[in-house]
């Protein structure tokens, strides 16, 4: 009996083996040439199976950089690498694309999707925005150069959105220095985004934040210093009637300049008043 069991131990070792050998073996890379080995990577492409493709793609490189496959090679070992959801991997291998293969037609394209391997690491407004200005750098190169090319139009729209983001971080720190009664740098990051960003659509909210945040300035400043300040709130508001006629936000403004008109109207009697009483 105990023979038979070791009988059964050592079949079962035997399969085990062959299993891991296997396993072993399906990660071995099988070509005989650098076309062999695109051609694999080729297939493994299209079937979705990226991290192998990639695999096979870098082996083309062992034949060399000269041969008639390694650019191919290199443009979708960089598609690979963004379509795995790898884009830094991307941008660094569509930047290699570019700059080894300067004279081939897709350098265009190459320049293009690595802007959008930044945009799709650019995150959500509250975090770092390295990669938001990175990738409004590579879209704006991309137009530079290519000013007459399909995908133009695409890039621009982009960097409109990228621009928004932008605009939206800089105006909700404005508005968190007016929650905290920093009024001044409320209004001052409030000119700001109109300044920076006056494309996008946060730019007649900014206008608006900035009037009403040197109201509040004002009413909190020494009286010699108030005028200047309400002064401000009501060219900000002229500026906006010219610049924005149609925003839904005129409302909102107009009562903000009535006030801030009427705070000054007061001060210039108080001072009127008070230099009639001296002059008595």
């Amino acid at each position: 009996m105990l023979k038979g069991i070791r009988q059964i131990r050592g079949a079962w070792l035997l399969i085990a083996g062959l299993l891991l050998a296997g396993c072993a073996g399906s990660g071995r890379l099988r070509h005989a040439s650098p076309q062999e080995a695109f051609e694999r990577a080729m297939a493994l492409y299209n079937q979705g199976k990226y991290e192998r493709a990639i695999e096979y793609f870098k082996a083309v490189f062992s034949y060399g950089r000269a041969h008639e496959w390694a650019a191919d090679a290199q443009f979708y070992l960089a598609r690979a690498y963004y379509q795995n959801g790898e884009y830094l991997l991307a941008a660094s291998e569509y930047e290699r694309f570019i700059q080894i293969y300067q004279i081939d037609p897709r350098v265009p394209q190459a320049e293009y999707e690595r802007a959008l391997c930044y945009y799709k690491l650019s995150p959500p407004y509250e975090f770092d925005q390295t990669d938001t200005r990175k990738a409004i750098e590579a879209f704006q190169l991309f137009i530079d150069r290519y000013p007459n090319h399909e995908l133009v139009d695409e890039a621009t729209q982009r960097i409109r959105e990228l621009r928004a983001k932008l605009a939206r971080k800089q105006y909700e720190a404005a508005r968190l220095y007016e929650r905290r009664e920093l009024y001044e740098a409320a209004a001052v990051t409030y000119e700001a985004v109109f300044d920076t960003y006056p494309d996008t659509p946060w730019a007649d909210d900014a206008l608006v934040g900035a009037i009403r945040a040197y109201i509040a300035f004002a009413d909190q400043s020494v009286r010699t210093r108030q005028p200047e300040r309400y002064r401000q709130a009501i060219k900000l508001y002229e500026r906006m009637l010219q610049i924005f006629p149609d925003s839904p936000l005129l409302r909102t403004a107009e009562a903000l300049y009535t006030r801030a008109r009427q705070r000054l109207e007061q001060l210039k009697n108080d001072a009127s008043l008070a230099q009639g009483q001296v002059q008595h």
